[in-house]
């Protein structure tokens, strides 16, 4: 396990390029600078050499991290606590680093991106352009173009992905042929996390999930729940919602066809709000009357709510002890505090929506369910709403034996639902382990080739970023990657070959056997977001950093 203890972590432009930082601050142009003091810029062969090596410094920190066999890192806070987190999710310590290099935040940009559109591969998508950036380097040493680079770059990517999208399958029409290739898929996914020792209930986990969406794509309708204590295996699913708070005392503790009004809300005694108001009384009665006032504003409000018809009423405010009073006589359960995304998720799973005002009764839409009641999980009580209005809603439980094993749980099964999600949207799937690089890299020589000219060469230099891949994952797993990486190439050279790397055997295997699946959308966008990335910072020439700005000083 690595251990990344500066957090925020600082990546100098200069530091990394191990260069001197050039002012140009001083340039004339007709007598005058063309930059402010203490504005600097580099220019040429510096400015591409400082990028390169930058974003090469993200790729490398990361790397490590790839693959079944991957390390994780710790990155802890300097701040106030000094927090831990303990993770091998590339955009989560991406995230955790402030970057000074500005050709490295482009690959934690599209790290970030790649999380939110697909879920997963966001450590492969910087790997895969830092190695096209590495081999890039090579070529401008012997004095090729960038824009040639990139014209090759170009041609190679569409070559892969048109070699990987010949190779795709797709089960969508065979119910119990897709379910197996939705959780070979997510099996894959949580076999680089925390989560491999039980990838295959927790993949059935994520699979029923997903399944029970029935296409609509809407993750908000599954809630994460994490309770300390017991182990991973207890982890479980809930068809229903369940709500992370107590009932309180004199409150119903079972409702049966619950109307549940959804509020944001001040059930609290209402306060002066004019900053330095103040209140003079001659007398306690004075104080008294105040008092009897707020209190039958209080219950004016709570019949208010009460004449919605409703037997329940969550809030995301607190509620004092007195409205609260009040809703118990009436047999209506009063929940307080709820966070504000457990009400929205709350509000859409139950059908209903979130309020604040309720001289109107006719037009707040209520929330239904057939059942509410308090449940049990390890030692904790939570609020159970089954036979909700949205049918799809569910509920997954994770157990664990500490805070921070949970927190890497649900990123983990967080990503095996978004690559689920994308998978249930587009159902073509491709094999893993290695399998679909090494099959673009072969294509992908092929066209280099057929090509005329020095564009070969960077195309040649495309395919030997892609089978950079498999490597690293070799590597990681402690194996001989330069043996099985020409194994698998001869391998490839056979017609349909499904060969892969089987790390758990430290061998060549048959990556179709093994159930080794990935989804096709996932690998596309991190061809596609890669090359793009790799294009971007071969453009650049020029890496001007403005002048502070300068307070200014008033007379």
């Amino acid at each position: 396990m690595d251990y990344v203890w500066f957090f925020p972590l600082y990546f100098s432009l200069a530091a990394i390029a191990r260069l001197p930082t050039t002012s140009f601050a001083k340039m004339a142009v007709g007598g005058e600078n063309l930059l402010k003091d203490e504005a600097t810029e580099e220019k040429g062969e510096r400015a591409r050499m400082a990028s390169f090596i930058g974003a090469i410094a993200i790729a490398d920190l990361v790397k490590t991290t790839l693959g079944p066999k991957g390390m994780d890192k710790i990155l802890q806070s300097t701040g106030r606590g000094q927090s831990v987190t303990v993770t091998n999710d590339g955009a989560t310590i991406l995230k955790a680093l402030h970057i000074d290099n500005p050709a490295a935040r482009v690959l934690v940009d599209i790290s970030k991106v790649q999380d939110d559109e697909v879920g997963d591969g966001t450590t492969s998508v910087v790997v895969l352009a830092g190695e096209l950036l590495r081999e890039a380097e090579k070529l401008v040493a012997k004095n090729i173009h960038p824009m040639t680079i990139i014209d090759g770059y170009r041609m190679a990517a569409e070559c892969a992905r048109g070699v990987l999208e010949k190779r795709v399958r797709d089960n969508r029409d065979d119910p119990e042929k897709f379910r197996t290739d939705l959780l070979n898929i997510a099996m894959t996914t949580l076999s680089s996390k925390i989560l491999s020792q039980d990838k295959v209930h927790f993949g059935n986990l994520a699979v029923d999930a997903v399944l029970r969406l029935k296409g609509s794509g809407n993750l908000e309708a599954i809630q994460i729940i994490k309770k300390a204590g017991g182990s991973l295996k207890d982890s479980f699913l809930d068809e229903g919602f369940i709500l992370d708070k107590k009932i309180g005392i004199g409150q119903p503790k079972r409702i049966e066809n619950a109307k549940i009004l959804v509020a944001n809300t001040a059930m609290d005694t209402d306060k002066v709000k004019i900053y330095g108001a103040r209140v003079r009384v001659d007398s306690m009665a004075k104080i008294g009357e105040i008092e009897a006032a707020e209190k039958e504003k209080m219950r004016q409000k709570v019949q208010k709510i009460i004449a919605h018809g409703i037997n329940c009423f969550v809030n995301r405010q607190l509620i004092y002890n007195f409205p609260e009073e009040l809703f118990a006589d009436a047999g209506i359960l009063a929940i307080e505090h709820a966070d504000f995304d457990g009400i929205e998720r709350l509000a859409l799973v139950t059908g209903g929506e979130i309020t604040s005002t309720f001289d109107s009764p006719e037009s707040v839409k209520l929330g239904h369910c057939k059942l509410i009641e308090e449940i049990m999980i390890g030692e904790d009580k939570l609020i159970h709403f089954s036979g909700v209005e949205l049918g799809q809603a569910c509920t997954i439980v994770l157990r664990g034996a500490s805070s921070h094993v949970l927190d890497e749980a649900e990123r983990s099964l967080h990503d095996a639902l978004c690559v689920l999600q994308q998978t249930v949207s587009d159902s073509r799937v491709v094999l893993g382990g290695g399998w679909p690089e090494i099959l673009m890299a072969g294509h992908v020589e092929e066209l280099a080739r057929k090509t005329p000219g020095k564009k070969s060469l960077a195309i040649d230099s495309f395919a030997a970023a892609l089978r950079a891949i498999p490597t690293i994952i070799a590597d990681n797993a402690g194996l001989d990657s330069a043996e099985l990486v020409a194994q698998l190439r001869a391998e490839h050279v056979k017609e349909d070959s499904t060969a892969g790397i089987d790390v758990i055997l430290g061998a060549v295997g048959d990556v179709e056997k093994l159930g080794i699946f990935e989804s096709f959308k996932v690998k596309q966008a991190i061809l596609l977001s890669a090359t793009e990335a790799a294009e971007m910072i071969l453009r650049v020439d020029d890496i001007i950093k403005c002048a502070p700005r300068q307070r200014e000083e008033r007379m």
